[in-house]
């Protein structure tokens, strides 16, 4: 059980006691912080919302998706988790829970009901929890896991959107800070900074903001440019964790398939230890805050080979991890059947109303993560690719410049102005239903009615156990 606040001691985690805490454990993705690809969506979050309340009208609207928060995780998801042997689970949220745009810094006490929730239940079962802001005032990032609908992230740019973020995070901690099954806050996730140095001067900001509040609790710092560099880093905060986040192009459809050969597993390394070069040299804990392959559904072709292999590629990525004796945190725990521990069943009443508009998701692309070839798209893609290269070549050393060319334009053009164009057409398949259908509807994400992803769950389950 809880003994004390967790903080950090040198270069790990460890309890009131002083004895070290290694946190092993998901994210409860797509849940007070939705994502298109988790539940089946086109374009980003708030568009989404937005054409549901359309069509439903307000009150349906709150019920539905109030139902639909209560169920995502329940006392049995708690149970199935510790039961694995995991202990702690990040969750990501929409600032939007909070505060209103029209109406910023009024807190929104209803934000904290489910969220509250959710805490308690990880407590009564072991479990620490990472309040993790997916989405902040402006965009801290320009993909659609942070509900912005544009390639440019203004938090940057205007003090207005980091101050609301500081004010917020002043909130939050006011409550939690007493909480010693809270690990902790990770103030942005995957923060995106197109000049480097903005990032270290935010984060010694807001970490002298929530110190005046709750002096006790750790802070996760996310790496730069998707968790993934430390330029312009140059100090550690006390009491901070610093997290990288890393994900395998073998673990998706596009990448190569894994087979475990020496110069795969020779790559997997060397990944590894260039993203934690900065925690290595300065001897601090180090978070591995998002990893884990995709899986191909049941009914693709091969995907007992191709989900084994990603099996086998999650385990080698553990081994790395445990002989650092590193925090880690899987990405996800919960979504339709992409990449969750757990997943609704293709049976289900979700599942059967949204199977028609997934076929077409992935044949336009309108999703990034996980994207399957498709012919059409990547026919017209091609050319357009390869005119940007020739008559601007500096064009492909825009930021993000872990993206190519190619992966600008597919998310500006697919991801984001044609995957938003879809998003009424999403939501009218929810157009008349009533109380009792959308509660069926919620409850088709509820632990009972999923299903559960063994050979994932096997290997967290063995390594999860490994003596702290």
């Amino acid at each position: 059980m809880a003994s004390g606040i967790l903080r950090v001691k040198d270069d790990a985690v460890v309890d009131g006691n002083g004895q070290r805490v290694v946190l092993r454990g998901a994210a409860l993705g797509g849940w007070m912080n939705m994502e298109n690809f988790i539940t089946g969506f086109p374009g980003h979050e708030s568009q989404h919302r937005a054409a549901m309340k359309k069509v439903l009208g307000q009150e349906k609207y709150e019920f539905f998706f109030d139902k639909w928060l209560e169920y995502f995780f329940t006392e049995a998801d708690a149970e199935f988790f510790a039961e694995l042997g995991l202990n702690c689970l990040r969750l990501p949220f929409n600032y939007r829970h909070f505060e209103d745009d029209l109406n910023p810094r009024v807190l929104k006490e209803s934000g904290f009901e489910h969220l509250d929730r959710v805490v308690n239940l990880c407590a009564s079962h072991g479990i620490y929890t990472i309040l993790d802001m997916h989405t902040a005032p402006g965009g801290h990032n320009p993909d659609w896991h942070s509900d912005n609908p544009t390639s440019y992230a203004a938090f940057w740019d205007y003090k207005d959107h980091q101050d609301r973020t500081v004010w917020l995070w002043e909130q939050i901690a006011a409550r939690y800070k007493e909480n010693s099954w809270v690990a902790g806050y990770n103030p942005l996730n995957e923060p995106c900074d197109p000049e480097h140095v903005r990032l270290p001067v935010f984060y010694a900001r807001i970490e002298k903001a929530i110190r005046a509040v709750d002096p006790d609790h750790i802070l996760w710092l996310d790496g730069n440019t998707f968790s993934m560099e430390w330029k312009g880093f140059n100090t550690v905060l006390p009491n901070c964790v610093y997290a990288m986040h890393d994900y395998s192009s073998m673990g998706f459809p596009s990448g190569e398939r894994y087979k475990g050969t020496p110069t795969q597993k020779d790559r997997l390394v060397r990944q590894y230890e260039r993203k934690i070069q900065f925690m290595a040299s300065h001897r601090t804990p180090i978070w591995n805050g998002e990893f884990g392959p995709v899986y191909a559904a049941h009914d693709d072709a091969d995907a007992e080979t191709i989900n084994q292999e990603r099996y086998n590629l999650l385990g080698e990525q553990l081994r790395i991890y445990e002989k650092h004796r590193i925090n880690w945190s899987i990405w996800l725990y919960k979504d339709i059947g992409m990449q969750g521990m757990v997943y609704t069943n293709p049976q289900s009443k979700w599942n059967q109303t949204i199977a028609p508009f997934l076929k077409k998701k992935r044949e336009l692309r309108l999703d990034k993560w996980g994207q399957h070839p498709a012919t059409e798209g990547e026919a017209l893609l091609r050319p357009l690719v390869e005119w940007i290269d020739r008559v601007s070549p500096t064009a492909r050393n825009t930021y993000p410049t872990s993206w190519n060319t190619e992966m600008h334009v597919t998310r500006n053009v697919f991801n984001t102005f044609l995957a938003a164009s879809f998003v009424e057409e999403f939501a009218m398949l929810f157009e008349g239903k009533d109380e009792e259908e959308l509660e069926e509807l919620a409850r088709s994400f509820s632990f009972e009615e999923c299903l559960q992803r063994d050979g994932l769950n096997r290997i967290l389950r063995e390594h999860a156990r490994v003596a702290q």
